[in-house]
């Protein structure tokens, strides 16, 4: 690996400042190129996936599906953890749909690399997803997640101790089908699903993925899930819990309950009348100055700021433009109607400058809300905990985009459920890879930067970085080999967790 990473870099350096074209043309040339088929050698373009598939087996993923799920009555060949693991697999490959299982299906080594004689095909793969009920499908999020509390209580003391933070969301999933049971039209007009996610912040994992009609409201079905997140996350280790969501989760009926059981909430409010008139009717003296903690980082060293495109075309064209001068914040107590205590609520005040081309037609004030049950807190850490729960949709985008996990590819809602749980198993397993890299004593702040770096990883370069590594596949007696045939950067990180986990 040293060798293959000396070489590399003194190609590398040569282009350093500059070099003369080779030959007069392009650098890309690829001349006298010839074609042939290796008839021996068999190697896969995703060497990585033997690696996943040995972690998960030293976790005790794949023993636990197979003795709590149940789901097939005969296993001709196949076992539950081999549909399962079939379709995350396909994903991790850059499998993009189920069809694309065929190309795996038809690929010796991929089969060899996996120790399989054969593996489902598409079809068989989505008659899977469709065995499953609304019970099995419980089950299988909380093997999942029995997994996840293995791999916690694996990290450092200072993981456990921090605070676990819970969100929750929902997202629509559209559909162009006309016979997808469970379909239904949103408020926007579109046809499909509106699938909630409940995902731990600290990890970016999601923890339970509950498909429901197009129509639904975005906190259906959230408050369980909470409760159920909550016991999880208690049975990890964590003593700290903080729950946030927007306005639609500020579920007032379960404030009480949450309160007594020590668990911090911060929810966006809806902005009613009477706090409208709380907030403008309250003494100009007790509103504190937010400072953004990006203005407070860069007070000192003030950069030059780009030219402002947008607003230049704005301005240009007539268009109303708003700009923020500032934002104040004052907190009080309010007691929701549901509950039999009052909570803090903290009220965020932003005045905005409204200009059309370059007159100037006065000013406008915004309200935002925010509830929560911590006086602790100051106003500018509530406010900043309920804009970071926002993370989450950057995590909902890699859900549908990156790993595709939200899609309806089937004919059902439990299946198209059961379908987005396996898919966005792949996304748990980057964060179980992560959360698996070994910590050395002498390069630990090395290695956590690494780790922490891989956990917030994009999945596509993921799968770049760690999963399409080009290997050979070999059977020599009893062993499998998997001889990696390149060097790539991240190659000395796989043989240390593979290290690891042939020690543990």
């Amino acid at each position: 690996m040293k060798r293959g990473e000396r070489a590399i870099a003194r190609r590398l350096d040569k282009a350093k400042g500059g070099q003369e074209p080779r030959g007069g043309g392009p650098e890309f040339s690829g001349r006298g190129r010839r074609y042939e088929f290796a008839g021996r050698t068999r190697a896969i373009p995703y060497g990585g996936i033997p690696v996943i598939h040995e972690l998960l087996q030293k976790l005790g993923f794949v023993e636990l599906l197979d003795e709590q799920l149940q789901l097939l009555k005969m296993n001709r060949p196949y076992f539950d953890s081999d549909h399962i693991l079939n379709i995350a697999l396909n994903v991790l490959c850059g499998g993009r749909s189920l069809e694309d299982i065929e190309v795996r299906r038809n690929d010796a080594a991929y089969l060899d690399a996996l120790g399989a004689r054969t593996i489902p095909d598409p079809t068989t793969a989505g008659d899977y997803a469709r065995r499953f009920s609304a019970e099995d499908l419980l089950v299988l999020q909380m093997i999942i997640n029995d997994t996840r509390v293995a791999v916690w209580k694996k990290q450092p003391k200072s993981f456990l101790q921090q605070t676990a933070r819970i969100d929750a969301d929902g997202t629509l999933v559209n559909t162009t089908g006309a016979c997808k049971e469970g379909m239904d039209i949103n408020y926007k007009g579109d046809w499909g699903f509106h699938p909630l996610l409940v995902s731990f912040a600290n990890t970016g994992e999601p923890l339970w993925i509950l498909n429901r009609s197009g129509n639904r409201s975005s906190h259906e079905g959230a408050a369980p899930l909470f409760d159920q997140s909550i016991e999880l996350m208690r049975r990890a280790g964590f003593d700290d819990i903080l729950l946030r969501g927007d306005t639609a989760f500020a579920l007032a009926s379960h404030f009480d309950d949450w309160d007594e059981d020590g668990v911090r909430f911060v929810f966006g409010y809806r902005a009613f009348k009477n706090l409208v008139n709380c907030a403008e009717n309250a003494d100009e003296a007790e509103y504190q100055r937010l400072i953004r903690h990006a203005d407070e980082a860069h007070d000192k060293k003030r950069r030059a700021k780009p030219p402002r495109v947008k607003e230049r075309i704005i301005r240009e064209r007539g268009f109303k433009n708003l700009t923020l001068q500032h934002e104040d914040l004052f907190d009080f107590e309010y007691q929701p109607n549901p509950c039999d205590k009052a909570y803090r609520i903290v009220a965020l005040r932003k005045t905005i400058l409204v200009e059309k081309e370059q007159l100037c037609l006065g000013t406008e004030i915004r309200y935002h809300f925010y509830v929560t049950n911590d006086r602790a807190l100051s106003m500018r850490e509530v406010v900043r905990e309920a804009n970071d729960r926002c993370n989450q949709e950057r995590l909902i985008d890699q859900l549908k985009h990156g790993v595709r996990a939200l899609h309806a590819p089937l004919n059902n809602l439990v299946a198209n459920n059961a379908y987005m749980v396996m898919a966005g198993l792949a996304w748990s397993i980057k964060a179980w890879f992560a959360l698996s890299l070994p910590i050395s004593p002498r390069s630990a702040n090395k290695d956590r930067a690494l780790r922490d770096k891989v956990l917030h990883m994009e999945f596509a370069t993921f799968v770049q970085n760690f999963i399409l590594l080009p290997a050979q596949v070999l059977k020599s007696g009893r062993k499998l080999i998997i001889r990696f045939l390149a060097w790539r950067p991240n190659l000395e990180t796989i043989f240390r967790l593979v290290d690891s986990l042939d020690g543990s």
